[in-house]
């Protein structure tokens, strides 16, 4: 289970969803260039992909099931040479599937907060965690996919801006859960 509140995540991630949107409605052209270099900016992939095995054995460490206790110790050294061997052999598409794995990981932190909560918003953060699953999934196995995304949706400043205009406003909106129903 997770010890954070529901309504701290709301703002965080809230806030890291609306902000580069908000750059990329006030600023489409370079938001948009930077966007297009994101699938295949190794640099970053790195950083992500140790991000995200580094959470995924700390959430291996909290793990109670007796019947892996004794396996602990050799589920800690695989996993860590799954996402290191992963840094430095699948280096195509790396952020992508970096990202993906962080995807799947903020989406179980979201849904072990969620069930604490009694309001029925949650279901708004939980709902989100579930497309990031799907999401998730599918750019692990087929991360151009985000590419082509990306390509189409800043294919143009007005569709940029639209895009991000609609992102920002989803973000705001889930910083104002965080900020009020989710106190």
């Amino acid at each position: 289970m997770s010890s954070l509140k529901l309504s701290t995540i709301a703002i965080v991630l809230g806030l890291l969803y609306a902000a580069p949107n908000i750059y990329g409605m006030l600023k489409p052209a370079a938001f948009a260039a930077a966007a297009r270099k994101f699938p295949r900016y190794t640099p970053i992939g790195y950083v992500l992909m140790l991000a995200a095995t580094t959470w995924f054995i700390y959430y291996l460490s909290l793990e109670t099931v007796s019947d892996f206790a004794h396996m602990k110790r050799f589920l800690y050294v695989f996993f860590g040479a799954v996402g290191i061997g992963a840094a430095i052999f699948v280096r195509d598409f790396l952020p992508v599937r970096g990202f993906a794995c962080l995807l799947l990981l903020t989406a179980k932190l979201v849904t072990d907060s969620a069930r604490l909560v009694e309001s029925d918003w949650r279901l708004v953060l939980v709902t989100w965690a579930y497309v990031w699953i799907i999401t998730g999934m599918w750019f692990t196995i087929s991360p151009w996919r985000l590419r082509d995304w990306i390509d189409w949706s800043t294919a143009s400043e007005t569709r940029t801006r639209m895009f991000s205009g609609l992102r920002a406003a989803f973000g705001l909106f889930v910083m104002v859960l965080g900020f009020t129903v989710f106190k």
